[in-house]
């Protein structure tokens, strides 16, 4: 009984508002009652009204929502809604919502406060979470793109996708239009260059575009020197394969008169400044043939030491896995002649390439989020804290995932026209990697202690990505607290385990073995698998992704293909170099998807700002608030830090982290 207050928010995407009209009813502890007043919701406003409501409803449950059509079904982006009780303090009730409402049925929103099962012991929300996740289960299905590989949601064009997982007008328009920009580049320099021979290094930089990003200009310009070399396994674009030696590899064979290097690496090692990259994931992976041409692979191991002031040096390459009968292979050392060096150190550089893409980039960054992001979906009702902890970090992770399967690793997709493992080595070089997906790695305080990065003052990555996890661990924490007191909530909420075991054991196919939990039994294991959720999904992407542009602009420091086979000599000249570099359609190609996916997205949200409101109550929105707070001081910290750098790292830093994996 009394005066209540409504609020209706609707998003302001292009579509957001409709011409068809909405009807509301509010449901309390004690009664429903049905609301006089429809609304015709616009884009990007809040409607308000008030309604003089006879029944004593109590405290309010749910908002009921159905949208009548008119001569089409018009559907409709809701935001929120908020309903106020009656009298000046009446309490005010919040529905989150944030979805789009299509068809004529209708809908019901729960109150916002996260509500497990055990907080249900009336069973008030029951039917509701039951109805609500078996029509998730028919929306977001399991799919399989190949045989061997971790799961992805079914579907194979963007109209499979559930509506609300595909872009809003604006990520859709930019992203279509820079893609267009991108091959029209593309056409122009093409067009430019079809007559024309590439003689030079230098040549490269007819496709380099200026001004796009100013490390990128550095790397074009101080490539060749092994500092930047070595710096790039420490804080580059993929600094997933770096670690500190326990024994020299079994690999790494010395053939007569190397005693004296082999003492030392064998001095470094004893010293603990001896770290090794190797990429023996490559080896045996079929090469592509692009336009009848077979391209080339290697699987180099590279040793490297780390010096007093912090830089990272390399004393030794070998290209590929030594095999029982043949000579052993070519060790290659910085004391060989320039234009052999820098054909070993290409060879390295290339592999990474692939490594970075395939295994740091797709695989552990973006087909790892939309394991989450789909078992979330399908376990998970929208009332359940973790459903809302998690949700923002999962926004159009499917759509962008959806169009790398279609555009990127596709049959004919950029792999295959251009990369050395497209033509399925590709596939091949993911089947492999999943074998490494182990729980520890996920997590940067075990993977960095197992890699033996902690306490290497020049490893910025390893710096940022402690500070940023532990930063995201207490935010998941405070948020655990609230809604869970004691360990037997945990270990009681049926929702939650299976939401844990589905990703362990379906989509993960099975990764108990390697570490993944199948349940949770305390609160600390559930705080501890939340923020490898969070942090797979932000910070971890983030620092695979941000650095493309920087690193791989300049064509030679990141060749995406290897069109001679590896030197088994060591007579290497320009022309051998640059008969084995990408050509100048290759490069080209390169460049262009580097600067669409690397460069900074003007659709973005950056960890921790979203605008949804999932939760309700001021306890979550406190959790929140300290959380944006320790995430703006951490970011200042990183930047003073980095005004003293002469190459500043900045893919950790939380201003620049995306709060999904969106591009």
């Amino acid at each position: 009984m009394g005066l209540y207050r409504v609020r209706v928010a609707t998003g302001s995407s292009f579509c957001a508002g409709s011409n068809n009209r909405v009807q509301l009813w509010l449901v309390g502890e004690h009664g429903e009652a049905a609301l006089g007043k429809s609304l015709r919701p616009a884009r990007g406003q809040e409607a308000e009204f008030k309604e003089d409501v006879r029944e004593y409803l109590g405290p309010l449950l749910f908002v009921k929502l159905r949208k009548r059509r008119l001569l089409q079904n018009d559907a409709w982006f809701c935001n929120w809604i908020s309903v106020q009780g009656p009298g000046d303090s009446g309490d005010e009730f919040w529905f989150p919502c944030y979805r789009w409402v299509e068809g004529d049925g209708i809908l019901s929103l729960p109150e916002g406060t996260g509500r497990t099962v055990v907080d249900d012991p009336q069973g008030v929300f029951r039917k509701h979470r039951e109805e609500e996740l078996e029509e998730r289960r028919k929306l977001y299905r399991w799919g399989n793109w190949k045989d061997g590989l971790i799961l992805n949601v079914a579907g194979g064009k963007i109209c499979d996708l559930p509506v609300d997982e595909r872009f809003l007008e604006d990520k859709k328009i930019d992203f279509e239009a820079s893609l267009a920009k991108g091959l029209a580049d593309l056409a122009v320099k093409d067009s430019l260059n079809v007559l024309t021979c590439w003689k030079d290094l230098d040549d490269f930089k007819r496709i380099f575009l200026c001004g796009q990003s100013k490390l990128a200009e550095r790397v074009r310009d101080s490539w060749k020197e092994d500092a930047l070399f070595g710096y790039q396994f420490l804080n580059g674009a993929n600094p997933m394969l770096l670690r500190r030696s326990t024994h020299l590899p079994a690999r790494l064979v010395f053939p007569p008169g190397m005693e004296e290097l082999q003492a030392q690496l064998e001095k470094e090692l004893q010293g603990g400044t001896l770290f090794e990259a190797d990429f023996s994931l490559l080896d045996g992976i079929k090469a592509n043939v692009i336009l009848c041409c077979q391209q080339h692979l290697a699987a180099p191991l590279v040793m490297l030491k780390l010096q007093p002031d912090g830089q990272l040096l390399p004393m030794v390459i070998q290209l590929q896995v030594p095999r029982e009968g043949s000579p052993p292979p070519l060790l290659f050392l910085p004391t060989d002649p320039p234009m052999v060096w820098l054909l070993a150190k290409c060879w390295v550089r290339s592999s990474d390439f692939q490594m970075h893409e395939l295994q740091s980039h797709l695989l552990r960054g973006h087909l790892m989020a939309e394991v989450i992001a789909v078992a979330t979906m399908r376990c998970l009702p929208s009332i359940h804290p973790i459903f809302k902890l998690i949700i923002p970090h999962l926004r159009y992770t499917l759509e962008i995932n959806l169009r790398a399967r279609t555009g990127l690793v596709s049959d004919l997709g950029v792999f295959d026209q251009v990369v050395s493992t497209g033509g399925g080595g590709h596939v091949e070089l993911l089947k492999r990697a999943g074998a490494f997906l182990t729980y520890s790695s996920f997590c940067p305080p075990e993977d960095l202690a197992d890699r033996g990065l902690l306490g290497v003052k020049s490893s910025y990555y390893a710096q940022d990505a402690l500070r940023l996890w532990d930063t995201i661990s207490r935010y998941v924490e405070g948020m655990v607290h609230l809604h869970y007191k004691t360990n037997e909530a945990v270990k009681g909420d049926l929702e939650l385990q299976t939401w844990c075991r589905e990703i362990t054991d379906i989509g993960l196919l099975g990764a108990q073995d390697r570490g993944f939990p199948v349940s949770l039994q305390s609160r600390d294991q559930l705080c501890h698998f939340a923020a490898m959720c969070i942090f797979t999904c932000t910070g971890q992407h983030s620092s695979i992704h941000l650095g493309q542009l920087d690193w791989y602009a300049w064509v030679p420091n990141a060749p995406c293909t290897m069109r001679l086979p590896p030197p088994t000599t060591k007579d290497v000249t320009l022309e051998t170099v640059m008969a084995t570099l990408p050509n100048f359609h290759q490069a080209s190609l390169q460049m262009s998807i580097t600067w669409q996916l690397g460069r900074r997205q003007p659709v973005m949200v950056a960890l921790g700002q979203h605008e949804e409101e999932y939760f309700s109550g001021p306890g979550p929105k406190a959790v929140l608030k300290k959380f944006r707070e320790e995430l703006a001081a951490l970011d200042k910290e990183i930047e003073v830090r980095n005004a003293k750098l002469a190459l500043p790292y900045e893919y950790l830093r939380p201003s620049l982290v995306e709060n999904s994996v969106a591009i």
